[in-house]
């Protein structure tokens, strides 16, 4: 993530910080060896306070691309998977670089790394684009990761909100998604009592609590 005390957020794409994003991927490559992790999330960074995003863009744009295809390399090399994530700045941050899957993927497209993937972000998806079905259609061949939250609160699934996430589950199943989906979400409240919307979708689904099938049990 850069230093956030002096207000970064990665550093992927910002031009000059290139050491550094360089270190950084040495240390989390060494967490994510220790931990069995094989998932990276090189996260792009923000426009530097006081420049324009518009005339930075072409610079932005080299500097991520000359440091995906760095990470690539030195994570082909540990069998790791490295992670690209839209986040809205609408929102969230207004000034992260990337923002919309769209982008993310005419990026990965350029860089041209088998290994890097993208990270979607169901709640930064929303917020940009909307067209979530067709959106998970288009994209699930680029996703190596999704996460979830509701939209606007950014709380558990079943929090009242924009998305209905029993149907969203249902399509990314039918669509042969196998990954994992993160809960990027900020809890209302307890984390446990929270998860209460998990279990209740594997009822629905007749799964015992854990995912396990009724029936192999």
């Amino acid at each position: 993530p850069g230093d956030p005390q002096a207000g970064e957020m990665g550093l992927a794409a910002v031009p000059g910080r290139e050491p550094a994003f360089r270190r950084g991927l040495a240390s989390a490559v060494q967490y994510a060896r220790a931990l069995g992790c094989h998932r990276i999330h090189l996260m792009a960074g923000r426009v530097p306070l006081g420049a324009d995003r518009a005339a930075m863009a072409n610079a932005m744009e080299t500097t991520f691309t000359e440091n995906l295809r760095y990470a690539a390399d030195l994570l082909a090399q540990e069998d790791m998977i490295g992670l690209v994530e839209p986040i809205n700045n609408r929102i969230t941050d207004p000034r992260y670089y990337l923002n919309t899957p769209q982008q993310a993927a005419a990026i990965l497209e350029k860089v041209g790394r088998p290994n890097l993937k993208l990270q979607l972000d169901i709640f930064h998806c929303q917020i940009m684009d909307g067209n979530l079905s067709r959106n998970l259609e288009m994209y699930l061949p680029l996703t190596g990761h999704i996460q979830i939250a509701q939209v606007p609160g950014r709380h558990e699934p079943d929090s009242p909100g924009e998305l209905n996430f029993p149907y969203i589950f249902n399509l990314l199943e039918s669509l042969g998604y196998s990954g994992y989906v993160g809960c990027e979400y900020a809890p209302k409240g307890d984390t446990l009592e929270g998860l209460g919307w998990l279990r209740s979708y594997w009822e629905s689904r007749g799964l015992q609590h854990g995912g396990t099938s009724k029936t192999a049990e």
